[in-house]
């Protein structure tokens, strides 16, 4: 269309000492891709440095059945603030070649818009704006996502971006829009607002459909001392169910897409009128999907309905939130679920026709005041439950009450490298867990998960707030 402008859209690359695939797509971008393409006023380009299905890369990609799979790498020097800890950095994705080749095959962008999601990834965003400005100049560049929301003042003075905006993208998207662009630039679309208002997500942008991410809530009404999802969402909205199961059966006819990564952080809250009337549509269309729940689930939630509705609709991959089997530390900082919850949670699971030892149960390691002997008991309980430990680093994140108790203890403060939120540059560098006792933990996983063949290994991503960005 004559007059429209030429926006592109980048998913960044992962600089991190680990990183992994663990169902991971950047669905707040491909949201503010679907507001855009719905109007003519644009037209839009999107390069993902995380695609890991690019046809320029020398290896064919790796991946599980449900889609999982490793991310290429590269090792980079790691930078000065985590010199001291003892593991390769790397940056994840396509080679630095093939985004530039992406770039020059691109219209030249009116404006650029790039996410991120953990605050600490930040370098990634940094090389999108070197490489972007390389090839054009001063074209304005937007920032939005999970960092941009909790470190707005770090991302406006360091990542390059010209305007950094926090919070849901599409709340603000048409007026930064019309700011950077001028008053051609449309209004927000239609009448509205919140999760429910919004289109269904530009998968049509992703070279892999094989899987894709589902949301049906945003945010989580728990207050658990260490998670930023309230910060991120604000208040806890649930999406009509009916819509969500139009979404799921629309993506498997159009894409054949046969696996789904729900990405909310509380997806059995209000079940009865949420969850259950949403899985009981999808079991009554027999669609031969599978769903997967790495977020984590609200063990509480899950009794023997419930169990058995997640079996019949076709939930294959169950990870479950306990935390801890510490009393003083659900007491104190997770008050969601108790040990008794997890072992009613996992009956009911058995009953349905799950096997113990292939649900994950998420516990966390490395909260201030935290000894690896807490970790080691949690280990030990769930292991002797049957199920599989899965353990996720703390990482602290800015706003939250840990943060703020780290904040008083003068750990960390508002002047603190995001790099620092890097769960295991923590761990290693202000953790109060020595490394030598860190790795005795992940001994420990090994020791008592390896024996059945399963993957003792920790949650490749600290998985306490939305995928979203």
């Amino acid at each position: 269309m004559a007059g429209s402008k030429n926006i592109l859209l980048v998913n960044p690359w992962i600089y991190d000492f680990t990183a992994y695939d663990f169902w991971m797509k950047p669905l707040g971008l491909l949201y503010v891709a679907a507001l855009l393409e719905a109007s003519p006023a644009f037209r839009l380009s999107f390069i993902d440095c995380l695609d890991r299905f690019h046809p320029g890369l020398a290896k064919p990609a790796k991946l599980k059945p449900d889609g999982r799979g490793p991310y290429p790498r590269e090792a980079v020097a790691k930078p000065a603030l985590l010199r001291h800890v003892p593991r390769r950095y790397s940056r994840y994705g396509i080679p630095v070649a093939l985004f530039r080749a992406a770039l020059a095959d691109v219209p030249r962008p009116d404006a650029v818009l790039v996410t991120c999601t953990m605050t600490y990834w930040y370098p990634g965003v940094q090389a999108v704006v070197e490489l972007v400005r390389e090839r054009f100049g001063s074209v304005p560049v937007i920032l939005g996502g999970i960092y941009a929301t909790l470190c707005r003042s770090h991302a406006a003075a360091y990542s390059g971006a010209d305007v950094v905006v926090a919070g849901p993208g599409e709340e603000s998207l048409f007026s930064v829009l019309r700011d950077v662009l001028g008053d051609a630039i449309p209004r927000a679309p239609g009448p509205g607002s919140g999760l429910g208002s919004l289109p269904r997500p530009a998968f049509g942008r992703l070279r892999d459909r094989s899987w894709l991410p589902v949301l049906t809530s945003r945010g989580c009404p728990f207050r658990c001392a260490f998670c930023a999802s309230h910060l991120l969402a604000g208040e806890f909205e649930q999406r009509p169910p009916a819509s969500v199961a139009d979404e799921i059966e629309a993506h498997h006819a159009r894409f054949g897409t046969r696996h789904f990564a729900f990405y909310d952080d509380a997806l059995l809250v209000n079940k009865v009128q949420h969850i259950v009337p949403l899985l009981e549509r999808v079991a009554a269309a027999a669609l031969p999907v599978r769903f997967h729940t790495p977020n984590g689930l609200h063990v509480r939630e899950i009794d023997a309905p419930t169990a058995r509705l997640l079996r019949r609709s076709g939930v294959a991959s169950l990870y479950l939130s306990l935390e801890s089997a510490d009393a003083s530390v659900l007491r104190t900082k997770a008050p969601k679920a108790t040990p008794e919850d997890l072992l009613a949670a996992l009956n009911a699971l058995e009953e349905a026709g799950y096997e113990r030892r292939g649900i994950g149960v998420y516990l966390i390691m490395g909260l201030p005041g935290q000894s690896a002997g807490s970790v080691g008991e949690s280990i030990r309980f769930v292991r002797e439950l049957g199920a599989a430990p899965r353990v996720a680093f703390f990482s602290p994140i800015p706003g939250t009450p840990e943060w703020d108790a780290l904040a008083s203890a003068g750990v960390v403060s508002d002047g603190t490298d995001p790099l620092l939120h890097n769960k295991l540059a923590f761990a290693y560098l202000k953790g109060d867990i020595p490394p030598g006792e860190f790795e005795g933990v992940r001994k420990l996983l090994a020791e008592l998960c390896s024996f059945r063949g399963e993957d003792p290994g920790t949650a490749p991503v600290p998985l306490r707030s939305p995928r979203a960005g």
